[in-house]
């Protein structure tokens, strides 16, 4: 008797710990709605319960299903794409789920060609000696510089983008660059310059890196510009995170310039938004991202 009552006692606790523990999930692909090709790098989150994901460079996705609420909304954000939200329930399962995306209709303003002679001009960080600290991010978050055109020039076409790329960290790890005009809310980084996935790596860390932006043709806002780094996964991994959890930083670390007098730098977490850096060093110099731009100057 006492056996057979153990037995049922040990049954009951398995069948508790493997079905009120489970973790129900929802795991797709995010596809060009008219290509069919995978989307990589896009932001997956559920809209009331703050979690999130990225999926990975072949678009693939991993997420918590809900838990909190009946019902929710995946919302899907991928680059050069309109947004997309979907229908998910409570505590189910998804295995295979297909989220098509359809591209983002850009309006095109009339071209106007500037005259005169071009030359090359520097913009954001000057210094090749970067400031002591560390910037560190994880998948989907991003930081981003504003390359201020101080002089007030006459500005082309974006030439390149550089990062001075940390020592320390995995600094061979990929990332996606970000181009924003400041036309968010307080000047925050907003309408994206940039819509083509452009994923680097650098091939070590302790000097600066730099991107060819050239065949993109981006025409440089007069005021100037916001350049940002995005961390990404790489291979075939999942980054899954609940927007309010704490976590360790990954990938690749960028150094920080306190050369200017006002903050330059904003901060983008999933989930959160952007925000500004405002921490300063004991000279009253501003904690910014190291990261500089060249551009078209029209003489």
């Amino acid at each position: 008797m006492y056996t057979r009552l153990l037995l049922i006692a040990l049954f009951f606790a398995a069948a508790v710990t493997s079905g009120w523990s489970q973790q129900f999930q929802v795991k797709g692909v995010i596809i060009d709605k008219d290509t069919k090709e995978p989307l990589p790098f896009s932001s997956i989150g559920l809209k009331n319960e703050q979690v999130g994901a990225l999926s990975n460079e072949h678009g693939q996705f991993v997420v918590p299903a809900p838990s909190k609420n009946p019902d929710d909304s995946l919302v899907i954000i991928a680059l050069g794409y309109a947004r997309r939200a979907v229908y998910v329930k409570r505590d189910v399962n998804v295995p295979n789920l297909t989220i098509e995306v359809p591209k983002r209709v850009v309006q095109l303003g009339n071209v106007v060609v500037k005259a005169g002679k071009v030359k090359n001009l520097g913009l954001g960080a000057r210094s090749d000696n970067p400031g002591e600290g560390m910037i560190q991010g994880l998948p989907g978050s991003q930081y981003a510089f504003f390359v201020k055109n101080d002089k007030n020039k006459r500005l082309g076409n974006v030439r390149t983008v550089s990062f001075y790329i940390g020592e320390n960290g995995f600094p061979r790890e990929p990332f996606r660059v970000r181009l924003y005009k400041a036309d968010g809310n307080y000047n925050a980084p907003n309408t994206d310059l940039l819509t083509e996935n452009v994923v680097v790596s650098a091939p070590q860390g302790g000097q600066w890196y730099t991107v060819d932006l050239t065949p993109y043709n981006i025409a440089a806002p007069e005021e100037g510009f916001f350049v940002a780094m995005e961390w990404v996964v790489s291979g075939d991994k999942f980054f899954t995170t609940n927007f309010m959890d704490d976590y360790t930083p990954y990938g690749q670390i960028m150094r920080p310039t306190f050369e200017f007098k006002e903050s330059r730098t904003w901060n983008y977490s999933m989930g959160k938004g952007w925000s500004l850096i405002t921490a300063a060093n004991s000279q009253g110099l501003r904690y910014n991202a190291m990261i500089k731009a060249e551009v078209d100057m029209i003489k």
